[in-house]
């Protein structure tokens, strides 16, 4: 099973990993559009994604697909994005894949609390900065 590792930069190379490797990420969000524009962001940036409309679908695809990253909307109808990172957490650990919570809800601070209690390592609202977004994939900010 592949682990996430945080990218830095290689002794040899001054290029960020994120720019020698490429990272699987999983988008999950019932809004097409935002799915959609996660997925293409993240693949002009050179990784491979996969995206879900349904959370119910993310323990299959975490099989399947085995993402570094997966991007989880906190209001999803059948099951919210706390239930999934936390069975994501259960079933894979504490340091494996990371999470990031998005939300269109704005109480961003209680949100950042309950996230880090379900298990997700960053929070973004929407409508995001895809310039915020990258570098919190690339890991330039502390969880």
């Amino acid at each position: 099973m592949r682990r996430f590792v945080k990218p830095t930069v290689d002794k040899r190379s001054s290029t960020p990993l994120h720019l020698q490797r490429r990272l699987r990420v999983l988008v999950v969000d019932d809004e097409r559009d935002t799915v959609l524009t996660l997925m293409e962001l993240l693949r002009d940036q050179g990784h491979e994604t996969r995206g879900l409309y349904k959370s119910r679908e993310v323990m299959a695809a975490m099989k399947a697909f085995d993402p570094d990253v997966v991007l989880v909307d906190i209001a999803m109808p059948e099951m919210s994005g706390w239930e999934v990172a936390r069975e994501i957490r259960r079933h894979y650990g504490e340091s494996r894949p990371l999470l990031i919570a998005i939300s269109g809800l704005y109480k961003q601070s209680a949100d950042q609390v309950l996230g880090k209690l379900a298990g997700f390592n960053h929070y973004i609202a929407k409508p995001y900065d895809p310039a915020v977004l990258l570098r919190l994939l690339y890991g330039e900010f502390p969880s």
